[in-house]
């Protein structure tokens, strides 16, 4: 009987061990979960107030404390899949299929309209992969992307490496088999607020591929041309690591800011857009603003930094 009863507590115990790791799979942020209310509550008003449908979540590394409004909804990534296909491109680097200053020659028939400088490129350019890369992350390079996504295996294989990873709603639309409804409803990539967020995560803290690959995506993410959103709303000395999507009723970002008194990550993501305005003074890229500069002031108390008056005149007007 004492034999029996033993065993059965060694099974017990199997089974809720067991039964974390498929959670944590499953849920990447499931190890955290300490609710903020109070940012919640102040995040929920500027949600509220957005014409269209708006997501957001925030997790604080110091305290583990979140907050998530509409987090496992899924959203278009537009140009925010750029940062699993770079994962995908590292993968293959460290598996010592890429090299990071592999020469490549660039083609016309490689060029893709939208953002970047890559499309503008001669005909028989030399160039390397690490310019490609840099292109993609820091200038949005819709050219380079594809490119890279090529490189990496496509669309299916950036997925299979997600799905591996927990990632059970981020996928890869864009020329994948077998994802076609989906591009059409979501464009090139879908995630939720949480998932990318835990993406960003886990290259902040080393803990994907390898840490010099981190590192180095970590450094590519710290460069971006296109501030004029969340990005503003943060002292221009203050590290920041970040991507942006945008289409016309889809604008949505990520940011990991290395703040004084400890790091924070957030994605902001909006969809069903009403205003789809190519002005500075967009709603959603106001709703970015507003998001980002009260997860500043939350996580930084004393911080007395605004934007300096009359900043606005050198926002981006595309």
């Amino acid at each position: 009987m004492k034999r029996l009863s033993f065993n059965l507590l060694i099974s017990f115990v199997c089974l809720l061990f067991f039964s974390d790791i498929a959670l944590s799979q499953s849920n990447p942020d499931a190890s955290w979960g300490k609710t903020d209310r109070k940012l919640t509550e102040k995040l929920q008003k500027v949600v509220d107030s957005f014409h269209g449908t708006a997501g957001v979540y925030v997790l604080n590394l110091k305290t583990h404390q979140e907050a998530a409004i509409n987090a496992d909804t899924l959203f278009p990534t537009a140009s925010i899949i750029k940062v699993p296909i770079i994962v995908a491109i590292f993968k293959k680097i460290e598996d010592g299929q890429l090299n990071y200053h592999q020469p490549l020659l660039y083609r016309d028939s490689l060029a893709h309209g939208g953002s970047g400088i890559m499309q503008y490129f001669k005909d028989s350019t030399k160039t390397n992969l690490s310019v490609a890369v840099t292109l993609m992350i820091s200038h949005s390079d819709n050219t380079a992307a594809h490119w890279c996504q090529t490189l990496a295996g496509g669309g299916a294989a950036i997925n299979v490496w997600l799905e591996n990873h927990g990632f059970q709603y981020t996928r890869d639309n864009s020329q994948t088999p077998g994802r076609e409804d989906a591009d059409n409803l979501y464009g090139w990539g879908q995630t939720t607020p949480r998932e990318m967020a835990h993406l960003l995560l886990l290259i902040r803290e080393n803990k994907i591929i390898t840490p010099a690959a981190c590192e180095r995506m970590y450094r590519d993410m710290t460069h971006i041309f296109w501030d004029d959103y969340a990005l503003s709303q943060i002292p221009p000395y203050v590290q920041t690591a970040s991507k942006q999507g945008m289409v016309d009723a889809s604008r949505s970002e990520l940011v990991m800011v290395n703040a004084p008194k400890g790091d924070y990550v957030f994605y902001v993501a909006t969809k069903n857009n009403k205003d789809r305005r190519w002005k500075p003074d967009n709603e959603a890229w106001q709703f970015a603003r507003n998001v980002s500069a009260l997860l500043w002031h939350y996580f930084e108390p004393k911080s007395r930094w605004e934007p300096a008056k009359g900043y606005e005149k050198y926002w981006d007007w595309n």
